[in-house]
C-alpha cells in the first residue's frame, strides 16, 4: 500500500489548521505543511500569538512546528512535494466543536473518509486511513463514497441545529406558561431515545458551519426539486432568526419600551464560549437590532480582539453610515462595560461571568438594573442577584417576581418578530 510521508493543507483557518496540527502531533513521521495566500494568518501561525484562539491548540502547534509542521506560502512547492493534498475537508469532513477541537481530533467519535469507487479512489482512501490509524482505531473510520461523506456532514450539522432550534420553540412556551425550558429539556432528555445533547435554550445558535450547512441543504434540496424537504429544513434557520429578534425585543418592552440612548453592556461576543470566532454570533444579531432602536452598546469579550468586533458590526447588512463610531464602545473589562450601564446582556456562556462581582456591578448601573441572560450562565444566582435588586430576564423562564410596571407608550419597535433580519446569509 502507497505510503504518506507529506501532506499539505491548502488552507489555515479554523479547520485546517487545527487538523494538520494535531495530525502532524500524533503522527512525527509525516511532514505536515499547511499553506494559506494569506502571509498575515501564515505568519501568525509561526509566531508565538496563533491566529485562532482553541483551548490546547497553542501547545500542540509548538510540540512539533519547525520539526514536522510548517506554515507557508509557497502553494505550488507544496502541493509539487504532498504525496495527499487537503483541501479544508470535504470528503474528509471533520465534526468538529470550536472550542474542543483539539479532544475531538485527538479522540474522535468517527473519522469519515469519501472517495470514488474506483482503484484509484479507493487506494487514495486506504492511504489516507493509514493516516488517522496512527492513534484512532480502526472500528471508528468510516469509509463511503464522496455523496455519502458529504453529505453526512451536512445532515449531523443540520440536524444538530435542528435540536437547538426545537428547544428554543419551546423556550418561547415556557416564557408564556410559566414553565421553564431547563426542567422541560432535562425531563426529555433523559428519554434514551432522545439524549440530553444539544437541549440548551438560547439567544439561538452561531458559528461558521451550522447555517451554512442547512442553507446548503436547503439549496441542494431545491435544486433537486425537492421543496417539501428544502421548506422543512429552512424552518430551521428561520426559528433560529426568530429567537434572536424576539430576545431583542424583549429587551426593548423591558426597559420601558425604548432603548434610545441608553446604555447597554453585551457581555460576549463570540459565538460559544473558548473560541475567538465570531462568524454569525447571535450577539452580532442582537447588536444590530439595539443599534437600529439607538442604544449605545458598551461590548466586552475576553478572546475577540477590537478590530473584529468592529468589522462585524461595520458590515453592510448590520450597520449603517456612522452607527458603530457613534453607537459601540469597546471595554476592556466587564466592569467598565457595565459601568453607568442600564442593562446588562449576556451572548456568550463564558466561565467568567458567573464569577464576576454582581454586587459592585449594581452599585454603578442605573436604576433599575437590569440582566438579560441570553445563555442560562446565571441560573444558579438569581436569589442572590434579585437580592442585590437586579431585574432579571432569562431564556425559557419567568424570573423576576416583582417586574416593574411601565405604561406602553404605543411606539411600535422598528423591528418586527415576523419581518426577516436584514443581514441574508448567503448559500
Amino acid at each position: 500500500m502507497f505510503e504518506i510521508k507529506k501532506i499539505c493543507c491548502i488552507g489555515a483557518g479554523y479547520v485546517g489548521g487545527p487538523t494538520c496540527s494535531v495530525i502532524a502531533h500524533m503522527c512525527p513521521e509525516i511532514r505536515v505543511t499547511v499553506v494559506d495566500v494569506n502571509e498575515s494568518r501564515i505568519n501568525a501561525w509561526n509566531s508565538p500569538t496563533l491566529p485562532i484562539y482553541e483551548p490546547g491548540l497553542k501547545e500542540v502547534v509548538e510540540s512539533c512546528r519547525g520539526k514536522n509542521l510548517f506554515f507557508s506560502t509557497d502553494i505550488d512547492d507544496a502541493i509539487k512535494e504532498a504525496d495527499l493534498v487537503f483541501i479544508s475537508v470535504l470528503s474528509n469532513p471533520e465534526f468538529l466543536a470550536e472550542g474542543t477541537a483539539i479532544k475531538d481530533l485527538k479522540n474522535p467519535d468517527r473519522v469519515l473518509i469519501g472517495g470514488d469507487e474506483t482503484p484509484e479512489g479507493q487506494r487514495a482512501v486506504q492511504a489516507l486511513c493509514a493516516v488517522y490509524e496512527h492513534w484512532v482505531p480502526r472500528e471508528k473510520i468510516l469509509t463511503t463514497n464522496t455523496w455519502s461523506s458529504e453529505l453526512s456532514k451536512l445532515a449531523a450539522n443540520a440536524f444538530l441545529a435542528q435540536r437547538i432550534s426545537s428547544i428554543n420553540s419551546i423556550s418561547a412556551l415556557c416564557e408564556a406558561t410559566g414553565a421553564d425550558v431547563e426542567e422541560v429539556a432535562t425531563a426529555i432528555g433523559m428519554d434514551q431515545r432522545i439524549g440530553n445533547k444539544f437541549l440548551k435554550a438560547s439567544v439561538g445558535f452561531g458559528g461558521s458551519c451550522f447555517q451554512k450547512d442547512v442553507l446548503n441543504l436547503v439549496y441542494l434540496c431545491e435544486a433537486l426539486n425537492l421543496p417539501e424537504v428544502a421548506r422543512y429544513w429552512q424552518q430551521v434557520i428561520d426559528m433560529n432568526d426568530y429567537q434572536r429578534r424576539r430576545f431583542a425585543s424583549r429587551i426593548i418592552d423591558s426597559l420601558f419600551n425604548t432603548v434610545t440612548d441608553k446604555k447597554i453592556a453585551i457581555l460576549g461576543f463570540a459565538f460559544k464560549k473558548d473560541t475567538g470566532d465570531t462568524r454569525e454570533s447571535s450577539s452580532i444579531y442582537i447588536s444590530k437590532y439595539l443599534m437600529d432602536e439607538g442604544a449605545h452598546l458598551h461590548i466586552y469579550d475576553p478572546k475577540v480582539p477590537r478590530e473584529q468586533i468592529v468589522v462585524d458590526l461595520s458590515h453592510p447588512g448590520v450597520s449603517e453610515d456612522d452607527q458603530v463610531s457613534r453607537l459601540v464602545t469597546i471595554s476592556k473589562d466587564p466592569y467598565e462595560a457595565c459601568d453607568g450601564a442600564h442593562a446588562v446582556v449576556i451572548c456568550t456562556e463564558w466561565d467568567m461571568f458567573k464569577e464576576l462581582d454582581y454586587e459592585r456591578i449594581h452599585k454603578k448601573m442605573l436604576k433599575p438594573a437590569f440582566i438579560f441572560d441570553g445563555r442560562r450562565v446565571l441560573d444558579g444566582l438569581h436569589n442572590e442577584l434579585q437580592t442585590i435588586g437586579f431585574q432579571i430576564e432569562t431564556i425559557g423562564k419567568k424570573v423576576s417576581s416583582k417586574r416593574i410596571p411601565y405604561a406602553p407608550s404605543g411606539e411600535i419597535p422598528k423591528f418586527s418578530l415576523q419581518d426577516p433580519p436584514n443581514k441574508k446569509p448567503r448559500v
